[in-house]
């Protein structure tokens, strides 16, 4: 059957009704989202500008951190705006785009924490092939690969959402548009249509997560034979990417792998991993990576060089 439209434009619920609490939502999470730009894109250029951070581990998180600022730019700004507005809406074919780039973006950066997991894995339990297993081609074909897994999987999402029949009503249970929440509006049975969405991207997440957590096994088993002083430098390297990883995949995993609802839970498990998580991310490897440290002293030490 041919995709019948009557509907244009949509109507978004948002987090809150409280106009009040809507305004004070807006006072924290704009800064929040200043920072997360600011802090990713620090990192981004640093490890462009500084010799001592061009390892492989470091071209990932460059690559992580650039995600993060079009992953969260992808709905935060709209979202910010839309809580100082008195009637939220978005076009439908808005909404498509966003459901598009947040499901390129999100699984981008899921493959992107595999691909840097397994560069620890290489680093810790075959440091003398490292270098060889982990050239600079490796590096940017592992890159571009996430990328790709990512484009791919927000291709099917689309494909399946776009031929779906809109006939109204038009109001979206959420504070942006994703698929489970636009399905609801649909004008046809969605059930098939659900399950594969679920499947895509909630068995993505799953097998995803359960790769990285044998990945970290499988280092911690090597550790026991490395002295006191390598398994600290190892776990410190880490433990970062470790915390990274539960804050993203553990919402990801609770929304995508069960029947969707419209409690208000969801929305603020929502809100944590596209507002909050992007922001933590260049914190959490800043304050327990000391060469990330020192390079952000080169660099601002030369910044106020170069105003004086």
């Amino acid at each position: 059957m041919a995709r019948a439209n009557n509907v244009t434009e949509l109507i978004i619920t948002g987090l809150f009704q409280d106009p009040n609490v809507q305004k004070v939502c807006f006072v924290l999470f704009l800064p929040v989202y200043m920072a997360t730009v600011l802090g990713n894109g620090l990192i981004v250029a640093m490890v462009s500008v500084s010799k001592s951070l061009h390892s492989p581990m470091y071209i990932f998180l460059s690559s992580l951190s650039l995600v993060e600022i079009f992953y969260s730019s992808t709905v935060v700004p709209k979202f910010i705006t839309d809580l100082l507005a008195k009637v939220k809406t978005i076009s439908l074919n808005g909404c498509l785009a966003q459901i598009f780039f947040f499901h390129f973006l999100g699984v981008a950066e899921i493959f992107l924490l595999v691909v840097m997991a397994y560069d620890r894995y290489v680093a810790i339990c075959k440091p003398l092939h490292y270098m060889n297993i982990m050239s600079r081609q490796v590096c940017h074909t592992l890159v571009a690969v996430s990328w790709l897994g990512g484009f791919l999987h927000s291709i099917i999402q689309v494909l399946i959402t776009i031929q779906l029949p809109f006939c109204g009503p038009n109001v979206i249970d959420h504070y942006f548009c994703d698929l489970q929440p636009l399905f609801k509006l649909a004008c046809t049975d969605t059930f098939v249509e659900s399950v594969i969405v679920m499947a895509n991207s909630g068995l993505i997440a799953l097998c995803s997560f359960l790769v990285l957590v044998s990945s970290y096994v499988i280092i911690l088993i090597n550790l026991r034979n490395h002295s006191a002083d390598g398994r600290h430098k190892a776990l410190s390297t880490c433990a970062s990417h470790i915390t990274v990883v539960i804050l993203f995949f553990g919402p990801a995993i609770f929304l995508y792998m069960r029947h969707s609802s419209t409690f208000t839970e969801d929305k603020l498990v929502a809100v944590f991993y596209t507002v909050i998580t992007p922001m933590l991310n260049p914190i959490i490897y800043t304050l327990r990576n000391a060469e990330v440290k020192n390079a952000v002293r080169k660099l601002w030490g030369k910044k106020n060089i170069g105003i004086k």
